[in-house]
């Protein structure tokens, strides 16, 4: 049985008080990552893209500006809701849509998918491998994946018991604990905001480099490839990880993957 620490809300993890608190995902940082993101996945405008667990729309956003055609699932209502406000603000046309990545709607459909700032693993293995399988299904024979994450290695390098994020005299202070049997960083996060506190718990599966290329392949990806976020081949130095793939142009997954 599940203990309380295998609990995951995600309305109570990513509301209105995650962006009040992730303000450092700036218009201009969101421009950076996207001009990345278009250029290692090799985006050519016209085409489709899925970006999986899209958030407020800061990337999908922006790849559409640069001509893409793009889509963006989540299930959190209140960002959706946010990412349509601002596509129409930037004059672009983005379809969003309300649903679950490990039970993606489309199949053959996208030239490129895209999970951006670790919105892969919050489910158990299983569930996680689901929405690898689910992306692999989504894409058009020979199209592209991308998946950006916290990279392990740096991570536990460098790990801090405790972080403190500050605005004004609110606070977010998140207590860190990695579970090596279960390769899951655990966060106890206490959040303070106009003299409103919550307490509450999440957890995000960590992976090395050749662990989530494994899960790639096994569900039928070629052609894995490792990033920092400089866009540079992976390095012990870099913080995070972006992982690259490909669906065969064959397309079907290996027997018993």
């Amino acid at each position: 049985m599940a203990g309380e620490e295998d609990r995951f809300d995600v309305d109570e993890t990513f509301d209105e008080d995650y962006l009040y608190f992730y303000a450092h995902l700036t218009p201009e940082l969101s421009e950076e990552q996207a001009d990345l993101i278009w250029r290692l996945l090799d985006i050519q405008p016209g085409m489709e893209v899925l970006d999986l667990a899209c958030g407020h729309g800061r990337i999908a956003n922006r790849l559409a500006v640069r001509g893409a055609r793009v889509t963006g699932l989540d299930q959190t209502r209140v960002f959706l809701d946010l990412a349509r406000g601002e596509a129409t603000q930037m004059g672009v046309t983005v379809k969003y849509v309300e649903g679950d990545m490990r039970a993606i709607p489309w199949t053959g459909t996208f030239d490129r998918v895209v999970s951006w700032f670790t919105s892969f693993g919050y489910f158990d293995d299983e569930g996680n491998r689901d929405v690898l399988r689910q992306a692999h299904g989504a894409l058009k024979p020979g199209g592209r994946f991308l998946v950006d994450l916290n990279h392990r290695d740096w991570l536990i390098a460098n790990m801090l018991e405790e972080t403190v994020v500050r605005r004004g005299d609110d606070i977010m202070v998140d207590g860190h604990r990695f579970d090596p049997l279960t390769g899951r960083l655990h966060d106890d996060r206490l959040v303070i905001r106009d003299g409103r506190v919550r307490r509450f718990r999440f957890f995000t599966r960590l992976f090395t480099f050749t662990e989530v290329g494994g899960w790639l392949e096994a569900e039928g990806f070629t052609g894995v490839g490792g990033y920092g976020e400089d866009g540079e081949a992976l390095t012990l130095d870099h913080r995070r990880m972006i992982v690259t793939s490909r669906r065969s142009t064959g397309g079907a997954r290996p027997s018993g993957g």
